[in-house]
This record gives C-alpha cells, structure tokens and sequence, in this order.
C-alpha cells in the first residue's frame, strides 16, 4: 500500500509524456495536458464562467485564468462578457477550439487504449472504481 502515491504519480508522468507527444504530433505543441481539463469540459458544456469551469476541474479561479489565457492567445477559445451582468465573463469554444475536438478525442482515446492495454474489462471496472473510491 506504500507504493500507491508513487505509482499513481508515475502513471500521471508517463500518461503526461504520451498527451505531450501526441499534441506535438498532430501540430498543437504548447498545449499541455492542463488544458484538456478545460476543452473537455467546454466540448460538453459551453458557455460557462471561469468559476464554474474551476469548481468543476477543481482548480483555482486563478490557475483556470492562466490556462484559459493560453488557450485564448492559441486561438482554442474566446471570453464574452455576459449581456445580463458585466460582472461575469464566460469562456467558449472557437471554430479552432471546435475543429480541435476531433484529434482531442483521438487522443484521449489513445491514451486510454494505452492505460487499460494489459487490462481486462473487469480490472478496468475494479480499477475505476476503487479510484474513485480513494478520490471520495
């Protein structure tokens, strides 16, 4: 059990590694894996405001701001302030950011072929489950 963190790290890592190489591959280098969180949850759901995408990755107001300006300065999405209320500025999808779904989703499900490859259905299920377990 002592081992658990490390290898969760060393899966984060080596997952990290292939999500890098992969966007470098298909021409969106300085991307990361970060902003997936964000395009991910905006490929579901879009408009929403910086501070429903950070309850919802779980991350800081001020971390999804970061990421957010990289991706609006890479063109992926763009900020609109709300006609209700100024005070609010929602984050949407470009036609770069939408056209991007495509090669994210293949992405995404490479990784996951390369994470469950030595699985079976049941491990995958088990595994899944017990990490959500630990997340809880």
């Amino acid at each position: 059990m002592e081992q658990t963190l490390s290898l969760m790290a060393k899966i984060l890592d080596k997952g990290n590694r292939f999500i890098i190489s992969e966007l470098e591959a298909n021409g969106a280098s300085g991307l990361v894996p970060s902003h997936g969180d964000i395009l991910a949850l905006l490929y579901m759901h879009e408009p929403l405001t910086m501070k429903e995408i950070a309850e919802k990755i779980h991350k800081t107001k001020a971390t999804v701001t970061v990421l957010a300006d990289k991706l609006e300065k890479m063109g992926f999405v763009k900020r609109e302030v709300s006609a209700a209320d100024s005070r609010y500025i929602y984050i949407s999808l470009t036609q770069k950011g939408r056209d991007f779904q495509t090669v994210f989703d293949n992405i995404s499900t490479a990784l996951n072929a390369m994470l469950h490859k030595n699985l079976t259905a049941e491990e995958i299920s088990a595994l899944t489950a017990l990490l959500q377990k630990m997340v809880n």
